[in-house]
């Protein structure tokens, strides 16, 4: 059950931030990006990785790769969302479709492998929550109307339950969940360090957002 709640909450909360709050602090936002690709890339080589490598290691790493690949397909189509940016034009009037078949599909693959990793789903929920920031910030100051706004976020909000919802109801993913938890994988891993990368602007030092990613580390190692 929790699997199905926490992710619609992570969503439902990044958007109440934005209604009621209506942040302005960039640095907030990317100190908790920093943090939840630290916690995400952690969640996943400390407890994700070990038991899917327990398979033939060479298989296991093509669909890492194809994972990987996936990810920088959809991101074409999404311009960045998963990961922190929203490059798209504010004074569409046109509901995001592209954007949203390329999250859902991020989004459904994600949920598939969370019933039975619950570190795994904290590292998701976790990693929702700034998205879920971005994206609400983004639809609600574009030129979309409020109800497409809100029906959006709805709909991306049950993708992750959806993709639980397939996992524990059709063969064909038990079938094959070695094979799709390789594939989320390697999603999980492009999306992590690049959220990383970015969130180290110019390459400059800053300790603030290195404690914040070692703090995230330390976390992840211990639950």
């Amino acid at each position: 059950m929790l699997s199905i709640l926490l992710p619609i909450l992570s969503v439902v909360l990044g958007f109440l931030i934005v209604w009621f709050l209506k942040p302005k602090q960039n640095n907030n936002l990317k100190l908790l990006l920093a943090f939840s690709g630290a916690f995400l890339l952690s969640v996943t080589v400390f407890h994700f990785l070990p038991e899917v490598y327990h398979h033939d290691s060479k298989h296991v790493g093509l669909f890492i790769m194809i994972g990987i690949l996936l990810q920088i397909i959809l991101e074409f189509f999404s311009k960045g969302a998963e990961h922190g940016h929203v490059h798209l034009d504010k004074s569409a009037t046109n509901f995001p479709w592209l954007l949203f078949i390329s999250l859902s599909i991020h989004s459904i693959l994600e949920g598939i492998p969370i019933e039975t990793h619950h570190n795994l789903m904290y590292g998701v929920i976790i990693h929702k929550l700034p998205v879920a920031i971005i994206l609400a910030t983004f639809l609600l100051t574009s030129k979309l109307s409020r109800i497409h706004a809100i029906l959006f976020l709805l709909l991306f909000a049950l993708m992750t339950p959806f993709g639980v919802f397939l996992s524990a109801n059709f063969e064909f993913i038990e079938a094959y969940y070695m094979e799709i938890s390789a594939l989320v994988i390697g999603i999980f891993l492009h999306i992590s360090t690049t959220i990383l990368f970015e969130s180290n602007e110019g390459h400059k030092f800053n300790i603030t957002k290195l404690l914040t990613i070692i703090f995230a580390v330390v976390i992840a190692y211990f639950i």
